[in-house]
């Protein structure tokens, strides 16, 4: 008689982790054939000139295993790009990194730096993978909330967060969910407040090229007293419309480098070779970057128009691809409640901002992507009119 079969059981690393909202709520979208104004991703093509790009590489050979760092041709370009754009020139040799995605580099980020008991401040509400990459690097995250409706940074209260176990920071500007941006004075007042301190910045940049209205992205990169201890993150994904890529880049100091490239280098150890060689090529245009702001910026203007003749109350989106709307003159229901009766009733699907904060804070506030078709957005806005 053989052994029955059995499947060992094990404590869950991340124990408080289930299915994400996005999830939830694409599926909603699905079942009920909805505008999906949920997920942050394009519903349009690239540039066909990244794609003849990639495909030349392909063609001509690149399809063997690049350096472990990334490709130097793109690590290069990378370094001329954010020394053109913020004034500081990082060695294209050690110190940019080429990563599987903005996700995989914030993990190995954490991974590199925190050990078990140090303590990592996030800002509520955040990316949904902050916290669980601090809980598998056995790191303790201690969530400071930014000031409710607008967003802002309450620097007394990040002060306060800080103990000698503190050994990260993660900002996000602009700001995903809310579509705000950091103002320089912010900026500012960040590094006056870590220059005392040992602690380490991750810097989550990946909208740098998504900031409106004639303003311009405050990068870590461009504040010396920050870029000393800062990791710096980009996404080519966000920026070309090609999320399902997942090419980022990581610029930070060569000591910071080196670690982080020890968990690189086990973790992902390095990035598909065609996607690199071919974003080298094209980076040498700067025009595709530099006018994105401009056609996002259509893009938002044209949704928020669109939503003035509702009840829904904007809020500002100064950056990014998403536009936040207040939802307290519609309903009393939460956030979530709202959402799914919103994907339920009128066929249109956005995401609670209560999902981004650890203990579910709902200010009656939901974010809608409008990175999509202007016939998609108006589809969506005929529909959200009947609120």
């Amino acid at each position: 008689m053989s052994a029955s079969a059995l499947t060992p059981s094990f404590p869950s690393r991340l124990p408080n982790v289930g299915t994400t909202i996005f999830t939830v709520m694409s599926a909603l979208a699905a079942e009920h054939k909805a505008v999906n104004l949920g997920q942050g991703f394009p519903d349009f093509g690239c540039d066909p000139a990244l794609i003849d790009s990639v495909s030349r590489a392909m063609q001509a050979g690149h399809n063997q295993y690049p350096p472990m760092t990334g490709v130097p041709a793109l690590r290069e370009v990378v370094a001329q790009k954010i020394e053109a754009l913020y004034g500081k020139r990082y060695d294209a040799n050690s110190e940019i990194t080429v990563a599987a995605g903005a996700t995989q580099a914030i993990l190995t980020v954490i991974l590199s730096c925190v050990s078990p008991g140090d303590e990592v401040i996030v800002l509520d509400p955040c990316y949904d993978s902050y916290v669980p990459n601090i809980e598998l690097a056995g790191g303790v995250p201690v969530r400071v909330p930014l000031t409710p409706k607008t967003f802002r940074p309450d620097f007394g209260k990040i002060a306060a967060a800080i103990t000698p176990k503190t050994r990260l920071l993660l900002i996000n500007t602009p700001h995903n969910p809310s579509g705000t941006t950091w103002t320089a004075q912010e900026m500012q007042q960040l590094q006056d407040l870590l220059a005392p301190t040992n602690i380490l910045l991750l810097a989550d940049e990946v909208y740098e090229h998504m900031v409106f209205d004639g303003e311009r992205h405050e990068s870590a990169s461009r504040y010396p007293g920050l870029a000393a201890r800062s990791y710096v993150i980009s996404s080519f994904g966000k920026t070309f419309h090609v999320t399902g890529w997942k090419v980022a880049t990581v610029a930070a100091p060569a000591p910071l480098t080196a670690e982080f490239r020890k968990v690189h280098q086990f973790n992902v150890f390095t990035v598909n070779t065609p996607m690199q060689v071919g974003l080298a090529e094209y980076l040498k245009d700067p025009a595709p970057y530099l006018n994105l702001p401009a056609f996002y910026q259509k893009k938002r203007d044209l949704f928020r128009a669109g939503l003035e003749g509702t009840r829904l109350k904007l809020l500002p989106s100064s950056g990014t691809y998403f536009q936040c709307v207040d939802i307290s003159a519609v309903t009393d229901a939460s956030e979530a409640e709202f959402c799914q009766q919103l994907v339920k009733d009128l066929g249109v699907a956005a995401i609670p901002l209560s999902a981004f904060y650890g203990n579910g804070f709902d200010q009656q506030v939901v974010r809608f992507c409008y990175a999509k078709k202007d016939e998609t957005l108006l589809a969506a806005l005929e529909r959200l009119r009947r609120l």
